[in-house]
């Protein structure tokens, strides 16, 4: 999964196994360990219990949480994401990760096929 934060806006982006695994699992998670105890944790999360997806982050981790209804309307469809403002005003993107059209594919062999690709 990877993760783009720029400005204020946070956008995951998912290979096909990690769509998968939300899917059937209704969480995947990643990390990046700057130093020994000192990692950022992101994750996304479906949820029955929430009305909207909205992101948090308690010092360590930042948590996306959407309504399952949404993951698997999106998983199920060729939608490519997902897109909101949270209550504070970040603009969080969930998205399909395509296979970069400049780049060798091999590199990326779980990404989506890119719709320009021929």
């Amino acid at each position: 999964m990877k993760l783009r934060i720029q400005g204020n806006s946070l956008r995951l982006r998912l290979t096909q196994k990690e769509v998968a695994q939300v899917r059937n699992l209704g969480i995947v998670e990643s990390h990046i360990e700057f130093a020994p105890g000192h990692s950022l944790s992101y994750l996304l999360q479906g949820s029955s219990m929430t009305q909207t997806m909205c992101a948090t982050f308690d010092g360590r981790t930042i948590r996306v949480t959407i309504p399952m209804h949404e993951v698997t309307d999106w998983v199920e469809s060729d939608q490519t994401g997902i897109e909101t403002q949270s209550q504070t005003g970040v603009q969080l993107l969930i998205e399909k990760d395509f296979k970069c059209l400049h780049r060798p594919i091999d590199q990326e062999p779980d990404a989506y096929p890119h719709p320009l690709m021929t």
